[in-house]
């Protein structure tokens, strides 16, 4: 079923006359032409419009898009790549998001002091103090421990906030592909692991693939995290080390 310009600019969400521009620089050309010379555009025209919004969302510029789409000799690559990307994307603005709505919340208040509920309250029930002792005895001699220590030490409400925000993103994103039975080598699982690791790493400690091994066994051998990670759906505390340990 071929779309007429109209009908393509409402279903993309841009204009038609972006769409006459793309068709005038060699972007995005219409397969097809009714007989009176208006533009149709089928599948394919359809695909290419979408990577070329891809590419203008992840801020490459008009005159480069064409080129790097053309050079492309799969597709499918290219476009994981950018789908890639985009998730980088949004964990940052989830963080971002979350820094920004905390920040309101405390200057609303008028208080800029983080007091200790607050800080209980971003964790619902799973208070890192309860674990102090022990994870001082385990580890705390340990680069991991220090650095954690060193940039928690830093953290007021607003960052505590972001931590928690981001968090709850990536693991409703494994929740959702956990619930459809998506299998270990989806790139969507690869990239929402990929983003846990990060995750940890951007906010506590340098963790490499191995540290986040090793994280993954600890989840599932204390019974503790086990029962907090399990709050987020029943048995995602063994998918997580799974997912974690096949990476």
């Amino acid at each position: 079923m071929a779309l007429t310009v109209g009908e393509l600019s409402r279903l993309a969400g841009i204009t038609v006359r972006a769409l006459h521009h793309y068709d005038e620089i060699g972007l995005v050309r219409p397969s097809q032409r009714t007989a009176a010379g208006y533009r149709l555009y089928d599948g394919r025209d359809v695909l290419r419009l979408q990577q070329v919004l891809v590419f203008r969302e992840l801020g490459v510029p008009l005159d480069e898009i064409g080129a790097a789409i053309d050079a492309a000799a799969d597709r499918a690559a290219l476009l994981r790549k950018h789908r890639r990307e985009l998730a980088d994307k949004r964990t940052r603005i989830d963080a971002m998001l979350a820094a920004v709505d905390a920040a309101l919340e405390v200057l609303e208040k008028a208080n800029m002091t983080m007091q200790p509920e607050d800080f209980k309250a971003l964790f619902d029930g799973f208070n890192p103090e309860d674990y102090d002792d022990e994870t001082r005895t385990r580890w705390g001699t340990t680069d991991a421990y220090q650095e954690s220590a060193r940039r928690t030490k830093q953290y007021g409400k607003t960052e505590w906030e972001a931590i928690r925000r981001e968090s709850d993103a990536i693991h409703g994103r494994l929740r959702e592909l956990m619930e459809r039975g998506a299998p270990a080598s989806d790139p969507a699982i690869q990239e929402a692991v990929e983003d846990h690791r990060k995750h940890i790493d951007r906010w506590f400690y340098p963790c490499s693939p191995e540290m986040h091994r090793r994280l993954g066994e600890m989840y599932l051998a204390d019974p503790r995290f086990v029962a907090n990670l399990d709050k987020v759906a029943p048995g995602f505390a063994q998918f997580l080390r799974d997912l974690i340990s096949a990476s």
